[in-house]
């Protein structure tokens, strides 16, 4: 079935649908506007894994794991936060998962 998941990746990666289908059991489909906006209460570049409204399914993709800090969205397009990336994970309650190419 259809569950909304939030995959954090790094900004230069690029899902890989073979490893998303492997490791999620479906093929991946990004979200419209609104329905970003109604499911994290975020515009799409905005999204930010802390604070969401409703608990979401948070993965961290491994192509995170190179960067010392990471710059997430905090909330809008114009905000966002230095983290590491495990600490952000760890903040989240976020699993790693291996989808990007």
């Amino acid at each position: 079935g259809d569950e909304t998941m939030l995959v954090v990746t790094s900004g230069v990666a690029r899902l890989d649908n073979r490893k998303f289908k492997d490791r999620m059991g479906g093929k991946p489909r990004m979200l419209g506007a609104e329905e970003v906006l109604a499911v994290t209460s975020h515009p799409p570049g905005g999204v930010c894994p802390f604070g969401l409204p409703a608990p979401l399914p948070i993965y961290c993709d491994l192509s995170l794991e190179p960067f010392d800090e990471v710059v997430p969205a905090a909330g809008a397009t114009n905000a966002a936060v230095r983290i590491a990336p495990r600490r952000m994970a760890d903040l989240v309650g976020a699993i790693w998962v291996d989808v990007c190419q």
